[in-house]
């Protein structure tokens, strides 16, 4: 509470000094009308929780954004994945149909050797020249 000094006559001292804070009466000064009070509690508890609302809201959103473009990133990293797997697969399967080529190709080559030989070995006995019996012969055609 201010000090209560007696009562003056001159107005503008009582002036000066109640806007230094020794007002003389209980009734507020034209100065006191321009400070601001804070708000009630409840007020300030809704605007602070309207508040962390909406950085959750900016937070999610992000949040979400951050999330799909993670996901495009992998949908894209297995699409070309996928892509290169397709194409090791067509050289895999080119390569595969060159050597079934050449396998049959080689077992052609074989058998006509095999054939040619037999002929050779059937004429020599036949001749009686190479002195084989017809069952030992028979035993190389298998």
């Amino acid at each position: 509470m201010a000090p209560q000094l007696p009562a003056l006559s001159d107005p503008v001292l009582e002036a000066f000094l109640a806007d230094i804070g020794f007002g003389l009466g209980p009734e507020p000064t034209p100065l006191d009308v321009t400070t601001t009070t804070p708000p009630p509690p409840e007020e300030e508890t809704s605007a602070s929780a309207d508040e962390r609302r909406l950085r959750r809201k900016i937070s999610n959103r992000e949040s979400a954004r951050r999330s799909r473009a993670r996901k495009q990133r992998h949908l894209e990293e297995l699409r070309a994945r996928a892509a290169r797997l397709r194409a090791g697969n067509r050289e895999l399967a080119a390569r595969l149909r060159g050597v079934q080529a050449r396998a049959a190709l080689v077992r052609r080559l074989a058998a006509a050797r095999r054939a040619v030989e037999l002929r050779q070995i059937y004429a020599a006995a036949s001749a009686g020249t190479g002195g084989l019996e017809l069952q030992a012969l028979a035993s190389l055609i298998v």
